[in-house]
């Protein structure tokens, strides 16, 4: 076994529940079977390496809850070395950078350098994305500028561009850099041959460019190109993208495969690199054709039609290939709508289970000729598993004691749309408390079990705590997320065009309500975060005669946003009052409930204004509320205590005017 340590937590004991270890950032030497990723226990963040050979250990010793992220890891092709990113915020690497635990000196977001085979990690620059080429040099970004570092030197800046920098790679000599330069409205592919005076675009348009990859031979690089739809909306008819290959030495483009009109016809790709170039000359890529994300392939000539590799009502999270070479691997939930497993395609065949015993599996990363994945389940939050050889965790034995199994539940919105969701029973005799759980995003689906993002792992930790204490809990894939198809996550009139989602969200709350026995009418709550939160502010403006109280995370309060300039005057005065509709604040004057209004004002997803703004409006209708802020802090808050903090005052706020109510709405 490749473990060092088994914890568990039980679920009465949130703190606990809380500080169980939870893997991420799984990533895989080229040449060598050796793993990395971070584990985070109680806010302390540190790198773990590993194998099917090697025991799991630590390589670095923080040991402080200091909202210091750990990212971007890089092993380098004999996993000899690690390159990662400590401090900033990963979402938003090129931003302002984070502080908060409220240091006096600002922090910094530092790109380090670790020998696996002992010794500390030392500081080689400033920024974010390390790439190792072939000979061992390190090149990395700072904001709008490419800096390459190598031993024995320090690092020096070799380009620089306007706009932003990502998708940084070598080619396969270590001579060239391949990049998306993103300029707002507009995105290029960039290649770059270090010590030339001049950076060359390829095939610039109006468009974006997006995944960027060479050949296996380093001469031709292939992208995808893409434009966004019109603010007006369309038929759904358009091509909107394209794949395009370009000769690495002339810069010489041609489009060797344009999605035709109909389903698929905007560009939607997954959670990681959504092209790759087969050493058989083949370009893999995500398409809707058939109004599920699947995974095709075209030959790179252009020649032939494109061929799906994957097929049925399920959707691929993400797609490698095989370490064979002759293989594809995917995640995806064939067959279990809220459950993702890891599996193998072989072409012209039908799909193989990798694993059998890892639970939901997601984000695998090759090394060597292993394959290793973030595993969770019902009662383990994230681990790494090898899902190669006899599939086991390199990290067992971790359970959330006494944690319900949650149940896959499908009911009817009032449209007629079918509404999905995971059921929490909560512990002893019925009528009950209830609570409705909204996910944020909206482009995410909850699991029956923990989810392999630390946000929404928390979020599950919190359910299970809610159902131990007594309330059933019902978490809602509302529609506009994801894993249930082209046609619900583009669902008409939703968001700003008209909220529909929140039918879904209203039919969750009289489906508990309808429970005779099992539920009490009068004790239902709601509760989420983001755009959770935004639907629970609409939740409780909308519809306080049914939800009692809610807590909001984060969420959006007014939906008015600018609008492009391609709309009618006469357009634009009807889409203003379309979000204004959409919006909590266009229902204000209903809302009774009481709320909990939790924000970190350093947000750079959903800004902060909105939560003062809702406040300000609440208190002048005297609606009940209370606030959590939390200075500096992000979205998905960096330091563990500010979640301790905002999970016991919603645990305590809910309890207080949800289980406690006695007085009928």
């Amino acid at each position: 076994m490749l473990s060092q340590y088994a914890i568990a937590a039980p679920v009465e004991d949130l703190d606990a529940a809380l500080a169980m270890p939870v893997a991420s950032d799984l990533v895989g030497a080229e040449q060598a079977e050796r793993f990395a990723w971070v584990e985070n226990v109680a806010g302390v963040r540190n790198i773990w390496i590993g194998g099917p050979d090697e025991t799991a250990r630590p390589v670095t010793t923080f040991r402080s809850d200091d909202g210091f992220a750990i990212y971007d890891l890089k092993l380098s092709p004999d996993g000899k070395r690690l390159a990662f990113v400590r401090g900033g915020d990963g979402e938003f690497a090129d931003g302002a950078i984070p502080n908060p635990g409220n240091a006096a000196q600002l922090p910094q977001q530092q790109v380090m350098i670790l020998s696996l085979a002992g010794g500390s990690p030392r500081v080689i620059g400033q920024g974010q994305s390390p790439v190792f080429a072939p000979d061992g040099k390190i090149a990395f970004i700072r904001r709008n500028v490419i800096w390459l570092w190598q031993q024995g030197q320090r690092a020096r800046e070799i380009a620089q561009v306007r706009g932003s920098i990502g998708n940084l790679r070598f080619s396969p000599d270590g001579k060239q850099l391949l990049f998306v330069n993103n300029r707002g409205d507009h995105a290029y592919t960039a290649l770059y041959e270090i010590g030339s005076p001049r950076v060359r675009y390829i095939s610039p348009g109006l468009s974006f460019a997006a995944d960027p990859t060479f050949s296996p031979d380093g001469t031709k690089v292939a992208f995808i190109k893409y434009r966004e739809p019109p603010a007006r909306g369309d038929d759904g008819t358009p091509s909107y993208w394209s794949i395009e290959v370009a000769d690495a030495a002339t810069g010489d483009a041609r489009t060797v495969w344009r999605a035709p009109a109909g389903k698929g016809g905007r560009y939607a790709g997954t959670r990681q690199q959504n092209l790759f170039w087969t050493a058989d000359n083949r370009l893999l890529f995500p398409w809707e054709r058939n109004g599920w994300l699947h995974v095709y392939e075209i030959a790179a000539d252009g020649t032939g039609d494109a061929v799906e590799l994957t097929s049925g009502e399920f959707e691929v999270e993400t797609f490698m290939l095989d370490p064979d070479g002759q293989s594809l691997l995917f995640v995806g939930n064939v067959a279990e709508p809220d459950r993702h497993r890891l599996w193998r395609v072989a072409r012209g065949k039908a799909p193989e289970r990798v694993t059998e015993t890892l639970g939901i599996e997601s984000y695998p990363a090759i090394a060597g000729r292993a394959v290793a994945l973030i595993a969770t389940d019902e009662d383990s939050p994230a681990y790494v598993g090898l899902a190669t050889g006899s599939n086991y965790a390199l990290r067992p034995d971790l359970s959330l004691r006494g944690a319900v199994v949650p149940k896959s539940v499908t009911f009817r919105a009032d449209d007629g749309a079918t509404v999905y969701a995971q059921l929490y029973e909560g512990r002893g005799a019925g009528p009950r408390p209830a609570l409705v759980y909204l996910h944020g995003g909206p482009r995410r689906q909850m699991l029956t079990g923990f989810h392999p993002s630390s946000y929404y792992s928390k979020a599950y930790a919190l359910n299970q705590h809610f159902a131990a204490q007594g309330y059933t809990v019902l978490s809602v894939n509302y529609r506009s997320g994801t894993g249930y198809g082209l046609a619900f996550r583009d669902a008409p009139g939703i968001a700003r065009d008209g909220a529909s989602e929140y039918r879904d969200v209203i039919a969750a709350g009289r489906w508990l309500a309808d429970r005779k026995g099992e539920i009490d009418p009068s004790r239902i709550g709601v509760w989420g975060g983001s755009w959770g939160g935004y639907l629970t502010a609409l939740a409780l403006a909308r519809d306080s005669s049914l939800f009692a109280a809610g807590v909001d995370f984060h969420g959006v309060h007014t939906m008015l946003r600018d609008l492009p300039p391609s709309l009618s005057p006469a357009e634009q005065i009807e889409a203003r009052q379309l979000q204004w509709d959409s919006s909590p604040f266009g229902a204000l004057d209903t809302w009774e409930s009481p709320v909990l209004i939790i924000h970190g004002d350093d947000d750079a997803n959903v800004p902060f204004f909105q939560s003062p703004l809702l406040a300000r409006e609440l208190a002048a209708r005297g609606v009940p509320f209370e606030e959590l802020v939390f200075p500096d802090e992000r979205h998905s808050f960096l330091r563990h205590s500010n979640w301790l903090a905002s999970y016991r005052a919603t645990a305590d706020f809910l309890d207080r005017h949800v289980k406690q109510r006695t007085t009928p709405p």
